[in-house]
């Protein structure tokens, strides 16, 4: 089964330990790509945390948000770092003295939630981690699990509209060969016409020489091959599935070589046709191949 790389997935655990919130977002990326946010007081647990999100993702940039609300028995009572407030207290008041002696309107004292809020004013105590990080892994990988479930389904969707542009460019190829005769027949009648206009009498080795060259000029039998191998390899590995996004990128560079290729060897509307319908069912799978893991 394939995967998308576009994916959120939300989940939430509650003990006595405290209340946690995980969020998860998934994104295309070449490579895998982390961003672990945690509260400063959990820090110790972003090297578990990433290695966990490595265990289920290979590719993608995924953020992980983790919101944490200690419980009673894990030492939440919030102090105050009465030292740094009285030096913010001290650095405001030098400050609006200064702003007051040249204003004519006095300064607004600053508020006391503007000092709760600056860093390291409000201190809790430190996080009992044997009652909390087991619980905060099981979170992870719950959410994980959501999260890898829905790139799944979308992964599922892209193999379905994969399949749709593959059979559609298997018709194109076969209306190619099916024409290739009429080409031929077309450009001998061509010539024959031309002979007769200047009313040259028409050698039918000379006839059959010229066919020979211009059957060799447009034969496109081997782009065919080509992109029905390709077609063929795509289909094998969607349904066996995996980490295949860079795979399958590559093919699609192939792919629409060939159509370029077919389009450049084509001296008939129809081929043409064919050959710009190739190229634009190749770049919508190219598009979406961007989002496969």
């Amino acid at each position: 089964m394939i995967q998308s790389m576009t994916a959120f997935a939300r989940g939430q655990a509650e003990g006595s330990w405290g209340t946690a919130i995980c969020e998860l977002r998934s994104i295309n990326h070449r490579y895998l790509e982390l961003m672990v946010r945690l509260p400063d007081n959990l820090h110790e647990l972003e090297v578990p945390m990433r290695e966990c999100l490595r265990r289920f993702i290979k590719r993608g940039k995924i953020e992980c948000h983790l919101r944490y609300q200690p419980g009673d028995v894990s030492g939440s009572e919030i102090t105050i770092n009465h030292h740094l407030a009285e030096q913010l207290c001290k650095a405001n008041e030098t400050v609006a003295e200064l702003l007051n002696q040249n204003a004519l309107v006095k300064v607004a004292p600053v508020q006391t939630m503007e000092i709760l809020r600056w860093p390291g004013i409000l201190q809790m105590a430190e996080v009992d981690f044997e009652l909390i990080e087991d619980a905060v892994i099981k979170l992870l990988e719950k959410t994980l699990q959501d999260l890898v479930s829905a790139r799944e389904r979308e992964g599922t969707e892209l193999k379905q509209l994969f399949l749709q542009r593959l059979d559609s460019m298997k018709a194109e190829v076969a209306k190619v060969r099916q024409h290739m005769p009429d080409i031929l027949k077309l450009q001998r009648e061509r010539l024959v016409a031309r002979f007769s206009e200047v009313k040259i009498e028409l050698d039918a080795g000379r006839l059959e020489s010229e066919i020979l060259i211009f059957s060799q000029k447009i034969d496109v039998s081997e782009e065919l091959e080509r992109i029905d191998t390709h077609i063929s390899e795509i289909r094998r590995i969607l349904k066996h599935g995996g980490v295949v996004g860079r795979r399958l990128d590559f093919l699609m560079q192939e792919l629409n070589r060939e159509a370029n290729t077919l389009g450049a060897k084509s001296t008939d509307v129809d081929t043409t046709r064919a050959s710009v319908e190739l190229k634009v069912l190749i770049e919508q799978m190219r598009e979406q191949v961007q989002n496969v893991e």
